[in-house]
C-alpha cells in the first residue's frame, strides 16, 4: 500500500521522503501567453536581482490606453495552492503627464472616515488604496498638498512614494526619508511596507531568507506599486480567478516573494507592497467614461488617485 500513499501525498503537495519527513515542492509561477502556459519563476532558482523585464511576462501583457500617459493591461498567472489561478491587473503611467494625489475623508469634527475607490472623484483615471494603516489611521510618513501630516514610521523595509511639485515620482528608501522631510519640492508622499525591490531590482534579504520579519509563505490578494528604469510608475493588483472570477474577493493569491518576482519581471527597479487582502482595491475610468472596479471589503484611511494633468488639488 506504500506506493498509492506516496502518489496521493504527491498529488496533494508535500512529499514524504526516505526518513519520513515532509518536503514541499518548490513554489512555481506560470503565465499564460499567446502560446499557452509557460513557467517563468521557481522559488529554488529565484533571482536575487531583476536587471531587466522578463519577456515571457512583460510580453504577455495586452496593454490598452486609459488616458494620455496611462495604459492598463492584465495577466493570468498560475501558482501553487490558493494561487492556482490569479489575475493581475496592471496600470502603467508617466507621472509627469498626470497628477497624483492622496485622498482622505474626514468628518465635520476633523476625525477620519474610511475611504474606498468609490469615494474617488469621477474624473479620476485610476484610484487605489494607499499605504498601510493602524486603528488610528494611516501608518508612517504622510505628506499631503505640500504639508507633512504624519512623521515617518520606523522600519528597514518601509520606503515611501514621493511626488514632487514637478510631478516626478520616486520610491525613497527609509534611510533617506529624513533628508526629504525638509525638501520644499515634496507635494505628496506616503510610506508603506515591505519593500519588494530595493536598489536596482534587488530582492531584499528578508524576502529571500525566512525568520527575518517577513512571512514568506502567506498567500493573499496583493497590491503593489513600483518604478521602472524609465521613471514610469507601475501599479499591480491581484485577484483570485476561481470559478471564472466569481470568487475574486477571496483573499487568495501570491506570496510576498512571488509578488516581488512579478514586479521585477515587469521591469521595476524599486517596488513596495501596499495594504492587500480585503483592503486591496482599484477603480479605472475607461476612455468612454465607463468604469471598471476591483473593490475591497474593507474601507481604508487613505487612497491614491491619478487625475488628468492640470487638475487642481
Amino acid at each position: 500500500m506504500l506506493r498509492p500513499v506516496l502518489l496521493m501525498c504527491a498529488a496533494l503537495g508535500p512529499l514524504v521522503g526516505a526518513e519520513g519527513a515532509l518536503h514541499s515542492p518548490p513554489a512555481v509561477l506560470s503565465v499564460r501567453g499567446p502560446e499557452g502556459w509557460r513557467e517563468w519563476w521557481r522559488a529554488d532558482r529565484a533571482p536575487i536581482r531583476w536587471r531587466q523585464p522578463l519577456p515571457a511576462v512583460a510580453g504577455a501583457v495586452e496593454w490598452r490606453r486609459l488616458a494620455p500617459g496611462v495604459r492598463w493591461g492584465e495577466l493570468l498567472l498560475s501558482g501553487e495552492g490558493e494561487a492556482w489561478r490569479v489575475r493581475a491587473i496592471l496600470v502603467e503611467l508617466e507621472p509627469g503627464k498626470v497628477r497624483l494625489e492622496t485622498r482622505m475623508l474626514q468628518r465635520p469634527d476633523g476625525g477620519p472616515l474610511r475611504w474606498t475607490v468609490d469615494s474617488a472623484p469621477p474624473e479620476a483615471i485610476v484610484a487605489i488604496n494607499a499605504g498601510q494603516f493602524t486603528s488610528a489611521g494611516p501608518w508612517g510618513w504622510l505628506f499631503r498638498s505640500g504639508e507633512e501630516t504624519r512623521p515617518p514610521g520606523s522600519g528597514p523595509l518601509a520606503p515611501a512614494l514621493v511626488v514632487d511639485t514637478a510631478g516626478a515620482a520616486r520610491l525613497v528608501p527609509p534611510d533617506s526619508l529624513a533628508a526629504w522631510r525638509g525638501d520644499p519640492t515634496v507635494r505628496e508622499a506616503f510610506q508603506s511596507y515591505p519593500a519588494l525591490l530595493a536598489g536596482d531590482g534587488e530582492i531584499p534579504l528578508p524576502l529571500r531568507l525566512p525568520g527575518l520579519g517577513v512571512d514568506l509563505d502567506h498567500r493573499d490578494a496583493r497590491l503593489a506599486l513600483g518604478l521602472d528604469r524609465g521613471g514610469r510608475l507601475l501599479i499591480a493588483i491581484t485577484r483570485f480567478e476561481g470559478l471564472g472570477g466569481a470568487l475574486s474577493n477571496l483573499p487568495f493569491g501570491l506570496t510576498t516573494p512571488e509578488m516581488a518576482a512579478l514586479m521585477g519581471a515587469l521591469g521595476c527597479r524599486r517596488s513596495m507592497l501596499l495594504d492587500g487582502g480585503i483592503s486591496s482595491q482599484m477603480r479605472l475610468r475607461l476612455p468612454g467614461g465607463e468604469t471598471r472596479a476591483w473593490r475591497g471589503i474593507r474601507r481604508v484611511p487613505l487612497g491614491l488617485v491619478v487625475l488628468p494633468a492640470g487638475t487642481e488639488g
